[in-house]
């Protein structure tokens, strides 16, 4: 079985483990489209080349770089007659342009291989033409879709989907990698945001939240983003800005290294009208390392952490204050957490179960 994959998202290094792991399934040909590097609102994200074992990288231009919409890959005919695929893994959203452009180039050069797409949107959005026709058009012509949520799925059986598809989330963790370690106990509890730095994410929520705890702690916020300088002036306004340490962007390869610094881990996110939280990756790669953590309720949040952290209503200033306040008083709370925590994951969110789940999937098209 010829897979060929599709994503701008495998730029990321530790996402490739399951690659690997895909890749050791029985009669599986692996190969992964991926361009050099990718644009966010943070910044640029360069491929990190971390797993390559059992498949094929192929390295491939990209344009419109940094347009979510609108981005597609000009090679992609001759990687068709060269792959030969028998599943096209498409890893973007069915309404931009890269989805519709691979299918219609799929149907015309490789016309018996079937077809996925990958999809995390959780809100049921109307697009303006000529998004809204490429959208329906994928929805008719795709042979299967990856839901990354149950609400994902929702939302497109809502919008008229009538295909086949499964619930499994994009990504998990690989827990040889991310698991707890011993360590010296912090002098002061460490609490830790690891994200992207925009309005969205809510980190001055956090920052008001630990503000108003009269106990020590440090924060440690790891991620990039627009919103830098606003939460330093924010966190000097609020006389706490040297205990707050804003470590920048580090590579995903690092990240296991980092989570064993903290206490606590807290993932503050608001809900806009044109996104929700989607999953929560560091959720589960903190939970993997025996890190507890506190989550507001915005979308697949409370989903993700289960009964293994502690919730509350996003953008509740008091509420985050007595979850920061009861964890960071008790090692005995934060120590139960955390063995639930790491359960919680090893159950539902390994990458190796992922993988195994995404070729199953694969062999039921054929």
């Amino acid at each position: 079985m010829r897979v060929l994959m599709i994503s701008k998202a495998y730029v990321v290094g530790i996402y490739q483990r399951k690659l690997e792991l895909m890749a050791q399934q029985r009669g599986v040909d692996l190969t992964l489209v991926v361009p050099p590097s990718w644009k966010d609102r943070s910044g640029e994200l360069r491929l990190e080349r971390a797993y390559l074992d059992g498949y094929t990288m192929r390295v491939e231009p990209i344009r419109f770089n940094g347009s979510y919409h609108l981005h597609y890959y000009p090679t992609l005919p001759q990687i068709l007659r060269d792959v030969q695929p028998d599943i096209i893994h498409i890893d973007e959203e069915p309404y931009n342009f890269c989805t519709w452009h691979i299918l219609w180039w799929a149907q015309r050069i490789v016309p018996k291989a079937k077809t996925v797409f990958f999809s995390w949107q959780n809100i049921a959005r109307q697009y303006p033409f000529p998004f809204s026709t490429g959208e329906a058009w994928t929805l008719r012509h795709v042979n299967a879709a990856i839901m990354g949520t149950q609400s994902a799925a929702d939302v497109w059986c809502a919008k008229g989907y009538r295909g086949k598809f499964k619930v499994i989330p994009q990504f998990g963790i690989d827990p040889d990698a991310f698991k707890p370690t011993d360590r010296v106990p912090n002098p002061e509890p460490v609490v830790g945001y690891i994200g992207r730095l925009v309005p969205e994410k809510g980190v001055d929520l956090l920052l008001r939240a630990l503000a108003k705890l009269h106990k020590q702690w440090r924060l440690y916020l790891v991620g990039q983003g627009p919103e830098r300088e606003s939460l330093e002036r924010l966190a000097t306004d609020l006389g706490i800005r040297e205990r707050v340490w804003f470590a920048g962007q580090r590579p995903s390869t690092q990240m296991a290294t980092m989570y064993p610094q903290l206490d606590v881990l807290v993932i503050p996110s608001r809900t806009r009208p044109t996104w929700k939280e989607q999953f929560g990756r560091v959720i589960v790669e903190a939970m993997a390392c025996g890190v507890p953590v506190i989550g507001s309720d915005s979308a697949a949040i409370p989903d993700v952490i289960g009964q293994a952290g502690l919730v509350f209503p996003e953008d509740d200033v008091d509420l985050l204050t007595e979850a920061l306040d009861r964890l960071l008083s008790s090692p005995t709370v934060r120590a139960d957490l955390a063995a639930r925590g790491r359960r919680h994951v090893l159950e539902n969110y390994t990458q190796s179960r992922i993988a195994t789940l995404t070729v199953d999937m694969y062999r039921e098209l054929l």
